[in-house]
């Protein structure tokens, strides 16, 4: 559908920006080894975001500032959505850590780099299929002796690809587990199959909302899909939600109403514009016309007017039709 900007930015900082579900991924999935050296109790949001512009429609992250064994330290979530693994990923990843350590020597006078841990969430058509180590994109690296890997920077990301998990490896809290279910499912070649797994995250969209009064959560839910699956129907999902809750379908049909005004506040706004285009094109093109009836040059009227040569030449042929 297309009808907001970035549905995927929203649906996933409005999941792992709850600093709940925050803790609760970190505490379900960080590697022992790591969780044990951290204090999720100092767990704090920060609002900086490190994404280029341009990669803003496949890209989105989350920092969060935590005590690393007993230091200030940080973890870096990178979710990267409907895209395919690139090489170009481990490189961003460490341009935007060194973002991090500049503001913090060039804003925060540092002397010395906190640790930051890396985490790239992945939920593309195809599984990951790369190295997590930078060496690992470092051309005959493996071959070349300690003498001169020792001038190699180096590091390694966490991954999470959320196309090889099954549903018994899926845990934590209800938000949690409906973020990381549809990420999964929302690019299933089989639509019945898709259309299973919406209902089962409906039904517990359902037992969110009654917990935690989730209903701006799932209108951002709704606006996800809806936007990521081009041959998905609103009212589709307005039969399925009324299936499950009454209260649901007349959320759905909000959100359809919100949709169809969108987009026609957007198809107005574009007319608008291509109309104001038109309309200076024909004003000019009436200009032109006069000009060459009373005899003026081809030259100066393109120079008045800014219309291309090959342009006048056909304005100049019907005003000499006019007169014959």
């Amino acid at each position: 559908m297309g009808l907001i900007s970035r549905p995927h930015d929203k649906f996933f900082k409005e999941t792992l920006g709850d600093i709940n579900t925050a803790k609760d991924f970190m505490k379900n999935y960080l590697p022992k080894e790591v969780l044990e050296v951290i204090d999720l109790e100092t767990l704090t949001q920060q609002k900086d975001s490190y994404i280029e512009k341009e990669l803003e429609e496949t890209f989105s992250d989350l920092l969060f500032k935590t005590k690393i064994k007993e230091k200030e330290g940080y973890i870096y979530f990178l979710f990267e959505h409907k895209s395919y693994p690139s090489h170009k990923i481990t490189i961003q990843l460490l341009k935007y850590m060194t973002k991090i350590w500049e503001q913090k020597i060039n804003k925060e006078k540092k002397k010395k780099l906190p640790i930051i841990i890396p985490l790239v969430v992945h939920h593309g058509k195809n599984r990951w299929n790369i190295s997590l180590k930078l060496s690992g994109i470092i051309e005959n690296y493996d071959k070349l002796p300690n003498t001169i890997t020792k001038y190699i920077s180096d590091y390694e990301y966490i991954l999470y690809d959320l196309s090889d998990y099954k549903d018994e490896e899926i845990k934590g809290n209800i938000k949690l587990k409906i973020f990381l279910k549809i990420l999964r499912d929302i690019f299933k070649k089989d639509y019945e199959e898709f259309i299973e797994a919406l209902r089962e995250s409906i039904i517990a969209l359902d037992k969110l909302e009654k917990q935690e009064k989730g209903i701006e959560y799932f209108e951002t839910f709704i606006r996800y899909i809806m936007n990521t699956r081009n041959d998905l129907d609103i009212e589709v999902v307005y039969d399925i939600a009324k299936e499950i809750s009454v209260e649901r379908s007349e959320v759905i049909m909000s959100i359809a109403e919100k949709l169809i005004k969108e987009g026609m506040e957007k198809g107005i706004k574009v007319g608008m514009e291509k109309g104001i285009k038109e309309g200076i094109k024909e004003g000019m093109e009436k200009t032109a016309k006069s000009a060459l009836r009373k005899g003026a040059s081809l030259e100066f009227v393109a120079d008045i007017t800014g219309l291309p040569m090959s342009k006048l030449k056909e304005i100049q042929k019907k005003v000499k039709n006019e007169k014959n």
